[in-house]
This record gives C-alpha cells, structure tokens and sequence, in this order.
C-alpha cells in the first residue's frame, strides 16, 4: 500500500515548451485563419490533443500545409532545408524553436565556417537531432555512446568540434565528451554546455527523490527524450523506474510492496496529470510530501512579429481563402 507520494521539483514544463504551446495558443487567437503545426509542438500526445481541439492542425511534413498559409515550427527545431521548402511555398511562418536549440544550431553553424568536423552527441531520429544535422550535414557526425566515438576517424584531428542535444543524460554525456577528448586532445566544444538548464535540473531532481522512494514513476511521452533520461537516471541509482504517459498507464503489480512512490515528469508533461496520479494515491490514503530542489525563473521571450501583434490584440483576418484543408501529397 503506498503511505506516501514524493512530488520531486524541478518538474513538468521548462520554458521552451511553455513558449512553444504559448505561441500556438496565441496563432489560434490572433488570426482568423486555420494554424498549422508541423511534428508535434512538444513530445506530448496530451498536449498536442489539447491544442488540437482548440483548432489547431498538426501535420508530419511541411509539404502537407497548403500554399500561402500560416504554420508554426516546433519546440525542436527544423533543418534549413525545411526553412526552404516552407518559402517555396510561400507560408508565413512562426518559429517556436526553444531558444537553447537554436543556440546549438547557432554552434554547427560557426564550426562549420571554420571547417570543423563537428561531432553531434545525441539520438539518431530524434526530431532535434534531424534539425541539427541539418545545419552542415556533410561536415556534422553523430554519435551516441562511448563506442561510437572510439570508431570515429576524421580528416583532421586538429579541428575538430562538439555540440549536444539540449536532452541527454548528464552522466552520459560526460563519459562520451572524456573519450572524445581522449580520442581528440584539440577537440573545441561551446563556451556554455548544450544540455539545457531543465534536463539536468529534472535529472538532479529525479536522483535525489529516487534516494528516498522505493518506486519513481515520471510522467512523460513515450519519445520524449528528456523523460526518458530521466527515468534512466533514478534506475541508475538502483531504484525501480517507470515511463508513465499518465495515471491510466501505471501497472498494479510496479506498485506490490511499494511504500513511498516518487513523482516527477518530464519538461512537457502537463501537470494536471502528475495532480491526477497525486490525486488518485491521496484518495486511498497516501499522504503527499514536496522534495524541491531548486526554484526555476527562466521565462523566454516570444518571437518578435507575434510579441507585436500580441501587444496590439487585434484578430488578424486570413489573407489566404484556402488554408482550411491540409494538402495530401504523399
């Protein structure tokens, strides 16, 4: 019988995802026209169901938006040759890449004008991953693990780069960036790290609650990777650790002769579903209890055409009749 349920802090959403859902929220009020998303603007079923009943259309490929309409990019960003294909198309685009993605972006980029061959660390087909690559394919590599690196072999070891995925494990990360140094005594990396301040608060916050708990469960979608990390981290530390998409997916047998449950989610996982599982456990006796590690106060700034817009609160009428229905090209 679970006596008490840890409700682990840092958790839930980081700011790039409340400025992703911020923007396609506000799209949805300001204009008069049909919003398209291309991928889902967080890695979170929940949240895109959401702002797909206010309106919202969610499409796979930028190809599937009609001519001339209004669409918003993700939280993870897109590669330049998306940027292409969406002029080609004439769409009025609103970016809501997390400004820490684009800072990686921003890395490959000046690496690449150097000549540099850039080492991606990060998981292949991950949706920021794809962007990213996409900067300078021909001179970016990813890589995944320690193995990965020690297969490498490039032109010239002398320039040599890495840059991350803003959502990988911390513990990880440091063990592939030794070999590589190892392997690449010149190897330059960013002047800040890539892993964002919300991966690796929810993953300090997540060790420390599973310290204390006999089960972590972390609230978060199945490709989320941010989540996924997360969950991965407290097993580390020799507790038992659940992905849970929300309170309709917990199995009864994780939970045999569990006493203290801890709780925490991924960067875009809704709390109302952690309050729900809390909820659930209170009505059959648990008693709730907060472990907070430290307080977030990041905020980002929306993009400048639509702050303006915002700030003048005026509905813009649709200057494009046909961007009701989404175009099947496949």
């Amino acid at each position: 019988m679970i006596e008490k349920v840890i409700l682990a802090a840092p958790r839930g959403f980081c700011a790039g995802v409340v400025r992703a859902v911020d923007i396609v929220d506000l799209a949805l009020d300001l204009y008069d026209e049909p919003i398209y998303v291309r991928k889902e603007i967080v890695h979170n079923a929940h949240v895109v169901k959401e702002l797909s009943d206010k309106g919202a259309i969610f499409v796979d490929r930028i190809e599937d938006v009609p001519e001339g309409c209004r669409a918003i990019f993700s939280a993870h960003g897109v590669s330049p040759e998306v940027w292409e294909k969406a002029a080609a198309r004439s769409l009025r685009i609103i970016d809501a890449t997390c400004p820490l993605v684009t800072k990686v972006h921003q890395e490959a980029v000046r690496y690449a004008r150097k000549d540099y061959t850039i080492i991606l660390v990060g998981h292949e087909g991950h949706d920021e991953v794809i962007g990213t690559l996409g900067e300078a394919p021909a001179q970016i590599r990813l890589v995944t693990t320690v193995e990965d690196v020690e297969a490498l072999e490039v032109e010239d070891p002398g320039r040599v780069a890495y840059i991350t995925q803003t959502t990988l494990s911390m513990q990880d990360t440091r063990e592939i960036l030794t070999a590589l140094r190892k392997k690449f005594p010149a190897v330059e990396g960013p002047p800040s790290e890539d892993i964002c301040y919300a991966t690796q608060n929810r993953q300090e916050a997540v060790l420390e609650l599973s310290k204390s708990s006999d089960l972590v469960l972390v609230v978060g979608a199945s490709n989320s990777s941010n989540s996924k990390r997360m969950v991965e981290e407290a097993q580390r530390e020799g507790t038992p650790a659940y992905l849970v998409s929300d309170l309709h997916s917990i199995q009864e047998e994780w939970l045999a002769d569990v006493r203290t449950l801890g709780l925490t989610s991924g960067a875009s996982a809704p709390e109302s579903l952690v309050q729900e599982i809390a909820a659930f456990f209170q009505t059959h006796g648990a008693v709730l209890e907060e472990l907070v590690l430290r307080q977030e106060d990041v905020q980002f700034a929306l993009p400048f055409d639509l702050q303006h817009e915002v700030e003048n609160r005026q509905s813009i009428p649709s200057s494009s009749p046909d961007c009701g229905t989404a175009v099947d090209s496949s």
